[in-house]
């Protein structure tokens, strides 16, 4: 199967708003796919499709509200897509504690058109995001 950029692109922008709500796709990644995030670190498809489901459970687990905000996708150097994001919501704590953090995704595609490689990078270290977990909301 291969993908062109443009469709990647489009693909991506219409799975990540969504993503704590419902699966992607996963048609545009290799078998042996490469993640990475300042927690997790994995390769496979199959652990892939689990980090999704787990972000998924632990949103309605967690979350009376929780959004991904896609600001930008684009190719930002020959076979890479970096997506531009913003990640906030409201715990399920009676001080409403509210997490919010920005980060972007570089997506490295292989010459079928499939992306190998996905490297999420956060504004902030990952203690610096749970510490927002015991915070008041505003």
């Amino acid at each position: 199967m291969k993908f062109q950029i443009e469709q990647i692109i489009e693909i991506l922008q219409q799975d990540l708003p969504t993503l704590f709500e419902k699966d992607i796709s996963y048609d545009i990644y290799t078998q042996d796919i490469f993640f990475r995030d300042p927690v997790n670190k994995f390769k496979g498809k199959l652990n892939y499709r689990i980090i999704f489901w787990t972000l998924r459970f632990h949103a309605q687990l967690f979350f009376t509200e929780i959004a991904f905000d896609l600001h930008d996708v684009s190719e930002s150097e020959s076979n890479t897509i970096l997506a531009k994001w913003t990640v906030r919501g409201v715990l399920r704590v009676p001080w409403q504690a509210r997490l919010f953090f920005n980060g972007y995704s570089t997506y490295k595609l292989n010459n079928k058109g499939l992306i190998y490689e996905h490297i999420d990078t956060w504004d902030r270290k990952p203690g610096e995001i749970l510490k927002q977990f015991w915070q008041q909301g505003v």
